[in-house]
């Protein structure tokens, strides 16, 4: 063969290889996303149409800072500050609408049946696959398939009741902490005024170090710093397109993501490796981690002539990173909305302090009666409501699929507004947008108009494993808090709902607290 036909040979392939790539490029950037829409339009979803690129992404982004640089009250929906766009989409358009994220379409689920679909069918719509929010949350929440059901069996045993039970002192020590320097804060004036989102987080961060690590808050400082450094740039990075191939890149803010994850994969393995030394010691395995290190260790004897038999060193260290960060936001975001609306609202404080101090009085409050605390609860429901952790979740269909009466092609992506749900008038009724604990009073179930409404932690079997572990530590704490203070909002506060991933006052939670 010539030189001259193994030119033209060669010249083809580039060609057709060149016309391959940019015919993918063309469908991923244009042609599937205007097929995608045709579809949606023909069974009767509304949305903006289709935009190169960006999608619906920009006026997103610029409702969301419109929303930020605005007064805010306690009476205004959370809404318009963390899903103004999507909000405004579904006032518009009805609950049926869609919007893009990017090139990608989210179809948005209002719908009791698409909503009851959407917890349940967990294999048709598995979490969404982002490479760079796994740098955070790398466990069993963003686990789909065989992978989750694995994970889910072996972390279960650290979250039954019973072990539950026996963290309630470490719960108690940590709070102990935190009381006894608000106390000192208070000692001369019988009063005092500070920031108590801080310590709320210390508390916080404490409890996780204790309970799942067996250490102290202080052993775990520079984990807890580094996960909130990569938040914030997490947050960053999702309000641009995600371009494949670009978290490869050399960028700075690449880069340094990777640089965390490495430091706190490193820390977490010296810490993991330092339990299951002591484990061979005999040493007994009460807390978090040594309950999932045994329960792993379990679940590989019993399969050990099956191939992946139980979790990878990887794998415990991505379970213990969800540990870290998801077992600090919550909690310490559900405490801090929960004390500013109680200092919004006195006449719940009150309550609450008299339920508190009828069951325990000034005594040490133990697992029992905790759980017998009925007002406390109907409060923390009412805030969960009003204040959920995280405005909306996600999932994705890899193939065409029915939700509720829709039948949707691969690609299409569901957005669940948890929050939009929870301030839906039409379910909670014409005060949707107030603190009424009161709603909640026979109940969860019977709290809204329509079942399957309130779903703070998601529902279905994908239903936060931590859930009863962050109740169980915000009753102790707000029981501690009413036991020892009243409080009141400072005249520096300003209410002001911000989301990093989760829900947590922008500016702070200015209050006044009274010693008792």
């Amino acid at each position: 063969m010539d030189t001259t036909l193994l030119a033209s040979v060669a010249l083809s392939i580039i060609i057709v290889a060149i016309s391959i790539c940019a015919w993918r490029v063309l469908d991923w950037v244009w042609l599937g996303p205007k097929r995608v829409e045709k579809c949606l339009r023909d069974q009767g979803l509304a949305g903006h149409p289709y935009r190169l690129l960006w999608g619906d992404m920009k006026d997103d982004a610029k409702m969301k800072n419109e929303a930020l640089s605005k007064p805010f009250d306690f009476s205004d929906d959370v809404d318009q500050r963390t899903l103004p766009f999507m909000r405004q989409l579904v006032k518009d358009n009805g609950k049926n609408s869609f919007m893009w994220f990017g090139p990608n379409a989210r179809v948005i689920i209002l719908e009791p049946e698409e909503i009851k679909d959407f917890y349940t069918k967990v294999s048709d719509f598995p979490k969404v696959a982002n490479p760079l929010g796994r740098l955070l949350l790398s466990g069993l929440g963003s686990k789909n398939g065989d992978k989750w059901e694995k994970h889910r069996k072996i972390a279960n045993p650290a979250f039954h009741q019973e072990r539950l039970k026996h963290m309630v002192p470490a719960f108690y020590q940590s709070c102990s902490e935190m009381i006894n320097k608000w106390e000192k804060l208070a000692s001369e004036s019988g009063s005092c005024e500070l920031d108590v989102m801080p310590d709320l987080v210390t508390m916080t961060c404490d409890v996780i170090s204790r309970t799942a690590f067996g250490s102290s808050y202080q052993e775990g400082t520079r984990i807890f710093q580094l996960q909130c450094e990569l938040a914030k740039l997490l947050v960053q990075v999702f309000g641009s397109i995600l371009v494949p191939g670009w978290r490869l890149l050399p960028t700075k803010t690449n880069r340094r993501m990777k640089e965390i994850d490495r430091e706190i994969r490193a820390s977490l393995k010296g810490i993991i490796n330092n339990r299951g030394k002591a484990m061979k010691a005999d040493e007994a395995a009460n807390d978090l981690l040594g309950i999932l290190l045994e329960s792993n260790n379990n679940e590989i004897k019993e399969n050990r002539n099956k191939k992946n038999a139980g979790m990878s060193i990887d794998d415990v260290i991505d379970e213990c990173k969800q540990f870290y960060f998801s077992g600090q936001e919550t909690t310490s975001n559900l405490l801090v909305w929960t004390l500013l609306l109680l200092s919004k609202h006195p006449n719940w404080q009150l309550r609450g302090r008299e339920e508190v101090l009828n069951v325990f009085s000034n005594k040490k409050p133990d697992y029992d009666g905790l759980n017998h605390l009925k007002i406390v609860t109907m409060i923390l429901n009412e805030v969960l409501r009003l204040y959920s952790p995280v405005a909306m979740t996600a999932r994705t269909i890899h193939k065409e699929t029915n939700i509720g009466k829709l039948r949707l092609p691969a690609g299409v992506q569901l957005a669940m507004p948890i929050t939009l749900v929870h301030h839906d008038p039409e379910v909670w009724g014409d005060d949707a947008l107030e603190f009424n604990p009161e709603r909640f009073a026979n109940g969860v179930s019977q709290a809204a108009k329509t079942q399957l409404s309130f779903f703070p932690f998601g529902w279905g079997p994908r239903i936060c494993i931590g859930q009863n572990f962050a109740l169980l530590e915000a009753k102790l704490a707000l029981t501690m808090i009413l036991q020892n203070f009243s409080f009141e909002l400072s005249p520096s506060y300003v209410h002001s709902p911000h989301s990093i991933l989760t829900l947590q006052p922008q500016h702070g939670a200015q209050l006044i607290l009274h010693k008792l």
